[in-house]
């Protein structure tokens, strides 16, 4: 048994990760007015690139080596989830309203755990099903609220779920690079992103910040909001799946409408207020899930930060090494049974997972799509 649960340890990164991005929202509502779009998605990424360095201390070799394998990934990483996706949110937000905008957040979660159920084959059961059900009812309801009043666009909101679906890519190409140092990718991810969007801004003739101030707060509000926040979800992503990451996520758009609240913004209706336990009913729904069977592990060498606590990392160092760390290291066959969720060390198959996909294969048997199956995983990364 683990001495320390890494689907607990996830879950609460996760969280942390949840907080810093849903301040960020109701913050790119009120500091981001009368800025464009793209250019209000540079800046944000300008800030999340300028936390990495200052987070990492890495120089510059982790990021150029890692650009180097995966190149193609990352610019399509950067497009959907650093230029277009945030440039959708910021002209969705001035449209919707900062509470109704935070809470359409809730679709990212939706959107990743398909995905990681349809790509990664990542196992979840009625729990889980109800969970995303009571979201999508939520987001349904918000949606018809905000047709009904004449001061939000509903064409803000779809424009925010757009963003969503554009971070859900964004975190099921990421789940790839879960090997990979955290703020390396940040780094990457932020750089390519912060240029793309900056070139479309100037591109498209954008309005740019009026002061420095303004200018400023941008850049504060990517540094916590996106680089802060995906440093951390990338580390929970490792732990516990694309999609549990994603469900805790979830509570991102809880404290971004608490916080638009608090910054006075009262354009939510009857709508909004009943979509409220909808939301909250699905993610206490995702947090209290637990995922516990006999389990095997085969043999497996590869390369990725990890301790000596968590029941799997149990080869020897001379002197012994304490606290987090990153080598090459190999795994003997073991077989046990405890709390754990789809990361890295927990990649096997579950039967009923098995009939879903096998019954999503029928459903889709008519449109020829390639995906990226986990039986293409190559050896060094795949664990049962």
């Amino acid at each position: 048994m683990p001495a320390r649960s890494s689907l607990q340890t996830g879950i609460l990164v996760a969280s942390l990760s949840a907080l810093a991005f849903g301040v960020s929202a109701p913050a790119v509502a009120r500091f981001g007015i009368g800025v464009g779009p793209f250019t209000t998605a540079a800046l944000l990424y300008a800030g999340a690139l300028c936390s990495s360095w200052l987070m990492s201390g890495f120089g510059v070799r982790a990021p150029i080596a890692l650009a180097r394998r995966h190149g193609a990934r990352l610019v399509l990483i950067a497009s959907l989830g650093a230029a277009i996706g945030p440039a959708a949110f910021a002209w969705g937000l001035q449209r919707s309203g900062a509470t109704s905008g935070s809470l359409l957040l809730n679709f990212e979660a939706i959107f990743t755990a398909l995905l990681a159920w349809r790509l990664f084959a990542e196992p979840f059961g009625a729990r889980f099903i109800a969970a995303l059900a009571l979201m999508a009812s939520g987001g349904a309801v918000l949606a018809i609220d905000g047709a009904r009043q004449t001061e939000l666009h509903p064409l803000g909101l779809l424009a925010v779920a757009f963003a969503t679906l554009c971070w859900a890519l964004d975190n099921t190409l990421t789940r790839r690079l879960s090997e990979e140092p955290p703020l390396a990718v940040v780094a990457v991810k932020s750089a390519l992103g912060a240029g793309l969007a900056f070139a479309l801004g100037r591109g498209l003739a954008e309005a740019a910040p009026r002061t420095t101030l303004q200018c400023a707060l941008l850049l504060l509000v990517g540094a916590i909001g996106y680089g802060l926040s995906l440093r951390l979800y990338l580390e929970a992503q490792t732990r516990i799946g694309a999609a549990r990451t994603a469900s805790v996520f979830a509570l991102a758009p809880f404290v971004g409408a608490f916080v638009a609240w608090l910054f006075g913004d009262r354009a939510l209706g009857w709508g909004g207020a009943l979509s409220v336990p909808f939301f909250a009913l699905g993610a206490y729904l995702h947090l209290t899930e637990r995922h516990q069977h006999a389990h095997r592990h085969e043999v497996l060498e590869h390369e990725h930060a990890h301790r000596h606590d968590d029941g799997h990392h149990l080869h020897s160092h001379v002197p012994p090494v304490v606290g987090e760390h990153t080598h090459l290291h190999r795994h003997e066959p073991l077989e046990h049974s405890h709390d754990h969720a789809p990361d890295l060390h927990h990649q096997h198959a579950h039967t009923h997972t098995h009939k879903m996909s096998a019954l999503a294969s029928r459903l889709t048997s008519k449109v020829s799509i390639n995906v990226w199956h986990p039986t293409s995983i190559s050896k060094s990364n795949r664990a049962s």
